[in-house]
């Protein structure tokens, strides 16, 4: 059964590792920085604690008995869950990388990492979640309309055509920001502070990724994109 370790702050982590010595370092350190922690050690166990614990964070390691992280990224998400995952995984590979993403995570470390980094990156996502309630909650317009594609950010819905789009969480996040301000031209380190929340250094092919994924989704001929154009050398913009 999952452990809890209870906090001084009203946010629940839930980490799903299956190394006995990273798992108990994570829960030392994420409880020292104030967190509420819950600690699976197969992804079976983990699915089933994200699912009734109701986390704000999943700190999730890629490579896991039972279920791999992977598969329990995608599960969730087929649940509709928008809980923010960030995956572990031992090699820097690319693929790891993009494979984490397309499951859909919202961030990635790899091993070895920084315990500052790691609670750093928590901390992110915590407030990315907390600006997209308050957006929620505020926003005077909740549809966006660009024509032929309509946003509803209260329901997080998006329609191309009348038919239902379905986004991954971050792609959403990413094209509701960008469709505030349409025309609008955004950098991508711009993108990957005000959407994900803090910087990636040097890593600037995050946002590429989730770009050339949103053409897929929205835009009839992807070379030649209608709504997410590119700014050659600057970064992207919605068209207007």
């Amino acid at each position: 059964m999952p452990e809890t370790f209870l906090p001084h702050s009203d946010h629940k982590i839930l980490v799903v590792e299956d190394d006995r010595t990273l798992r108990e370092a994570l829960r030392y350190n994420l409880v020292a920085a104030g967190y509420e922690v819950v600690v699976a050690s197969d992804g079976g166990e983990g699915l089933l604690s994200a699912r009734q614990s109701s986390p704000d964070v999943v700190v999730l390691d890629l490579m896991l008995p039972s279920l791999s992280g992977i598969e329990v990224c995608k599960a969730l998400r087929r649940d509709g869950s928008i809980l923010p995952i960030i995956m572990l995984t031992a090699r820097d590979a690319e693929i790891d990388r993009i494979g984490g993403l397309e499951s859909g995570a919202d961030d990635y470390v790899t091993k070895p990492f920084s315990m500052r980094e790691l609670i750093a990156r928590v901390a992110a996502q915590i407030r990315r979640m907390q600006m997209i309630e308050s957006i929620s909650q505020n926003a005077t317009e909740e549809i966006v309309d660009l024509g032929d594609l309509v946003i509803n950010r209260a329901s997080r819905n998006v329609t191309l055509n009348n038919k239902s789009v379905n986004l991954r969480p971050r792609e959403f996040d990413l094209l509701v920001h960008m469709a505030a301000n349409p025309g609008r031209v955004y950098t991508r380190d711009q993108l990957l502070h005000d959407v994900w929340g803090f910087e990636y250094i040097g890593d600037t092919r995050t946002v590429d990724v989730h770009v050339r994924w949103l053409r897929l989704k929205i835009e009839e001929d992807p070379s030649k994109p209608k709504f997410l154009g590119t700014v050659r050398g600057v970064g992207y913009r919605i068209n207007v």
